[in-house]
This record gives C-alpha cells, structure tokens and sequence, in this order.
C-alpha cells in the first residue's frame, strides 16, 4: 500500500493544568496529550514553555533537586515516545556550563533528539527571567552538546528537525518572547529552510492580549511564509497573573485553528501544507533562502502515512470566506472601475461600447462601466450597449439586456445579425444546417466586428467582458468575443462574478436588483444554438466542459501554487465531498487540464485588463507558458489516480 500526506503535516497544540514544580505529575500530564496526539496521528505535538516544571517557579529554578527532576521527567517523557507516532516538543529549564537555560526539548522514538535554548529573555513588567536564565547567545558559538540520561544530545538554538521522508517538512523553534521582538530565532530559521515554527510560550493574560498573540502570529507566519503552531501555559500560579493556555495552528498569515484563552478545549489540531509553504517561497524571488553558517539539521525517521484532512479546504478559493464578503467585493468593483477609469482619461474615449447578452459576463462589465461614468462625471447615455440578438438568443436574456440597459441610464442599440450572418454563410459556403464551430463562431465574430466599428464611428473604447474562467478555458471565440480594446473581467473568475453581482443586487433599488438577480440565476451560456422547443437556452456550458466551481478551484491551484494534478485532485475530493464524487471530479480535472494547454494561444495575445488578485492569465504580467508546451505528464499523472 502506497500513502501520503500529499504535503500535509498534521500538528497539534496542546496545554495542561500545570502542577507547579511537581514534574512526576507534569510528566503525566503530558504523557496523556501525546497519546492523545498519537490516536489522532499527528506528525507533532507542541507543549508550552518549562510545562515540566512550570515556568512560574520563581527562586525555586535555582534547585538542583528540581532540575534533576526535571531531566529524568524529561527522559521518561522520551522513552514514552518510543512507540508513538508524534515528534514531541515540551520545555524544561536546563543547567550547562554552570548556566541555567530555558529549553525546547525534542523527542522522537524513545530518545531526546536535541534542545533548543530560548533567545530572548524578558525582563520587563510580571516577567524577570534573567534572574536564572541566560540567553541561547551565552552557549558561544560551536556545536554544543550535553548528557541527557545515557545520550549526548545536542543543544542549540539553530538546530533544525527535518524528516527524513518529507522533503518541506523541516521545524524550527523558538520561545514566548522570541515571538514578540522584532531580531527573532524564525527569521534565520526560515531563511535556512525551516517550513514550520513551534513555539513554547507561557504568556501570561491580560485584556485584549489574545487578539495581539493572534496578530503576532498570523504577521510571523505570512512573513516568513511559514506554518507556526503557538501553545502557551495554562494554569500556572496565580500569585500575581493568570495564564489561559492559548493555542493557536496558523499558516502563511492565516489561522487554521485556535483555542482562546480558558477554553476547555486544551488539545487542538490542524494540518499544516508545507508544499504550499515551499511552492509560495518558489516563486517569491525576494524570498531570502540563503542558510545561514551555523544551522544543523537533526534527522528524525518519521514515516509517511495517509494524512486525514480536518482543515476545511474552501470549495471556491476566489471568493472571501468571512464576514469581510461584502467588503471584498465592493474592493473588486472598485479595482476594476479605477482601472477602467485610466484608460478612459488615457485614450480620451467619447464612449464605452459593450456588448450586452443578458448574461453575468457583460452585466458586471456594464456595472463596471456605469460607475466609472459616475466617477468621471460624465454621463452614462456616454455607454453605448449594444444588444444583438441571433439564433441562440432567448426571451429571457434579451429581456434582461434591455432592462439593465434602462435600470442603469445607459444608450441601447438593438441590431439583429441573423441577416449578416446568414449572408456570411452563403459567402463562405457554409451549410447553415450545419450547427458546427463554425456556425457558432461566425456569430461572436460578426458581433466582436459590429462593436468595433461602432467604437471607431464613436471615437469609443470596445469593453472586453470575458472572465478568467473563460481565459483558463479557452471558452472564447478566437478574435471573437476573445477581442477587445479593455478586459475589465479579465482577472475575475466565474464563480466570484456571481458573487459580485449577488452583493450589488443586495445595495440596488428593486428594478435593478430583480434584473441583476435574475440574471446571476440565468444558465451559463454563449446562445449561439437555437433556443429549445419552449424557447430555453438549449446550450448550457457547464454542461460541455464541466462546472466552474471545479475549474475554478483547479485554475487557482495549478496557477497560484503549481500544484501537481495528484495534490489538486486529493484537495479537490477533500473540498467537493458529498457535492461531486471522486469520478466527476477525475473526469472535469482532465478536462481542464487539456483545455488549460491546448487554450494558451488565445491568452498569448489577449487584451489589456485588470489584475484583482493573486490569479491572473495575462502573458504580461500574469502566467507566461509557451503555446505549445505539451500536457502528457500531466494528464499521464490524472490517468493514473
């Protein structure tokens, strides 16, 4: 049997009611979390700050009874993990060259496989630990190693814990006020190729506190493009501070997982993706990847099992998933307005002319045009929509054309192409029985000629209105409705359109907001195939080449971090499960996949359009690959899931 963890590492935070300077029963307690941890299969697990002894002991670090205590709970703590699957951090002060530091200690198969001394040292407010510890910076410089029960073991501040059977997994740590300064131990460590931090804390409460660890925490991980599982004390003596025992799983600026202060919930998990992390590092050239002098990798052989995924992974990556939704939109728009906007001032255009279907990719277009007006108050009879009904064109959509053109105050053409079309078959010779590409394509062209002209007799600018999920896909007509003199969609794909248009209805006066809902409604489709028997769009495009929920979830995975079709397809099953089975899911990926190549040649030579997030296809400053770049080992890879 072959298994994976297809990047994931599954981590766990986790805190206990500390017995102050009573290691047995410490020892106990942690002994608990990590099987706990180890049921769930987690690949590590991350105790707080001295949990052995409690970091509230005060004078009493200065015992030599409870530092030996300490170490032979430590070593019992080890030897627990001899038949666990987890790597373990807990922390424990340690004494080394007549110093007292204060220490990550890392287990893993029964043995400590190194410590790891905290750097910073605060001495400010409730906190006074330079009373008995010395920073990491006291050990001097060199390999250093101390006498842990029968092993030496390494101890330092640079070392780095790399699986020996997962390339990106790779765990540096630092501790509670490490965090806090601004010269700390994650940046080098990163630098030198570490993917997660763990940080050992005992950060004690006070009120809106919670809410700057949860910054601190989101800034180092987006920073440092990097996971950070935070586990911070709970108990603790209360003599003069409280502690809640926060803990908080966090990747690349986003939290995946929190227990907040007093929560009854001491143990949590999530999975942290470190291909994501090493692909996001890639491809950001000023990401600084020099490894500095002095860092030493300690191998630990963890094996690879099927990783069971509790993270949610959103079905539609695109669109904002919090409460923030409208907010992102209204951003969006207003991306696309100001942009337009400049070309406006630009070109010194008299008029916008748009083509209007009654479909979703020309109402926002129109959208988009109608408020630039506003912002250049100018007026909105200066948007020129033109309506040009044909074979396919239904009652519904024409009539949704004609009342968004009225709801908005926009100038309305109708020309009807069937004549100049039909006339164009006979001059061409083609078979208007015939309802192949070419009977499909000649519409969108002589409508993409039709808007050109008028623009040129209007001294106007063609608004292009396709969107990214087209561009991915190819679903244009090359020098059809492939052509325009501005993109403002281009950078929008489908299923966040919808959403779009959904926050404006939301905001508009009822006649705007029936059309604008009605047409978000509305079957996705090009109508350039006669209507059904009662009048319905006949040709559904998501009927042809797949929903676009799924293909906008493979563009945003195959362009945003290249993943393989294997990763993109086990994402996808996590995502779409119960909605799609594991076959349509196969079958729609490679479609994709087959379109996504062979459709380069049309986004080769696209129009200028605005870019709005992190996805875009332009070959200018988006996704740059050859037209003729072949697929096989890609598809190979899907034929083999």
């Amino acid at each position: 049997m072959v298994f994976t963890n297809n990047g994931f590492i599954k981590c766990a935070a986790a805190a206990f009611e500390v017995a102050v300077a009573d290691t047995v029963s410490n020892g106990e307690k942690i002994k608990e979390k990590i099987a706990l941890a180890d049921k769930e299969r987690a690949n590590i697990v991350v105790f707080p700050e001295l949990c052995i002894t409690g970091y509230t002991c005060g004078d009493l670090f200065f015992s030599e009874k409870l530092l030996d205590a300490a170490l032979n709970s430590l070593c019992d703590i080890a030897a627990f993990t001899n038949d666990k699957y987890p790597l373990v951090i807990v922390g424990l002060p340690v004494k080394f060259n007549h110093r007292l530091f204060n220490c990550a200690a890392v287990c893993y198969g029964g043995e400590v496989l190194g410590l790891v001394p905290k750097t910073s040292i605060p001495n400010y407010s409730e906190f006074y630990e330079r009373r008995y510890f010395a920073p990491a910076t006291d050990l001097g410089d060199g390999y250093n190693c101390i006498n842990i029960g029968n092993d030496v073991v390494p101890i330092d501040s640079k070392l780095i814990f790399a699986n020996a059977n997962v390339e990106n997994f790779r765990l540096g740590i630092e501790i509670c006020e490490d965090l806090w300064t601004a010269d700390n131990p994650a940046h080098p460590l990163c630098k030198s190729g570490t993917t997660i931090i763990a940080n050992l804390s005992a950060s004690s409460e006070a009120v809106g506190k919670d809410e700057y660890r949860n910054l601190l925490v989101k800034s180092a991980s987006a920073k440092l493009i990097c996971g950070y599982i935070y586990s911070s004390a709970l108990g603790e003596s209360t003599q003069d501070a409280v502690y809640g025992g926060h803990l908080i799983i966090a990747e690349k600026g986003k939290i995946l997982n929190e227990n907040p202060p007093f929560c009854e919930n001491d143990i949590i998990y999530s999975e942290i993706d470190v291909d994501r992390i090493s692909s996001e590092r890639t491809r950001n050239t000023e990401y600084d990847s020099r490894r500095e002098d002095g860092y030493t990798d300690i191998l630990f052989d963890q094996p690879i099992i099927d990783t069971v995924l509790t993270r949610k992974i959103d079905r539609n990556p695109f669109m904002p998933q919090n409460s923030d939704n409208v907010k992102r939109a209204e951003q969006i728009i207003n991306m696309q307005c100001n942009a337009l906007k400049k070309r406006v001032e630009h070109t010194k255009a008299k008029s916008l002319v748009i083509g209007v279907s009654g479909g979703l990719d020309s109402c926002l277009a129109l959208l988009v045009s109608a408020r630039t007006m506003d912002i250049l108050n100018r007026p909105k009879t200066d948007i020129i929509a033109v309506t040009m009904p044909c074979f396919g064109t239904t009652k519904r959509t024409k009539g949704n054309a004609e009342k968004l053109c009225e709801a908005l105050g926009v100038t309305l053409r109708e020309i009807d192409i069937r004549n100049a079309v039909n006339i164009h078959f006979n001059d061409i010779g083609h078979d208007p029985d015939k309802k192949d590409v070419t009977y499909e394509n000649s519409q969108a062209r002589e409508r993409t000629q039709i808007l050109m002209d008028i623009a040129n007799i209007e001294n106007g600018l063609v608004i292009g209105t396709g969107d990214l999920s087209e561009l991915a896909l190819g679903w244009a007509t090359y020098n059809g409705d492939h052509m325009s003199m501005y993109g403002v969609n281009s950078g929008i794909p489908k299923t966040l359109m919808q959403h779009i248009v959904r926050v404006i209805a939301d905001k508009s006066e009822q006649t705007l907001k029936s059309v604008l809902t009605d047409i978000v409604d509305t079957p996705v489709s090009p109508e350039l195939l006669p209507a059904d028997s009662s009048g319905n769009i006949a040709q559904k495009t998501e009927d042809l080449v797949g929903p676009y929920e799924l293909h906008d979830f493979f563009l945003y995975y195959t362009v945003r971090y290249s993943f393989s079709p294997k990763k993109i397809y086990y994402l996808a099953c996590s995502a779409f499960k119960g909605e799609y089975d594991k076959e349509t899911i196969l079958k729609w990926l490679k479609t994709f996949t087959k379109r996504f190549f062979t459709q380069q040649f049309k986004r080769s030579c696209m129009p200028d359009g605005v870019k709005v997030g992190a996805v875009s296809l332009s070959p200018r400053s988006g996704f740059r690959m050859p037209t003729d770049a072949v697929y096989n080992i890609w598809l190979e890879e899907i034929e083999n899931l």
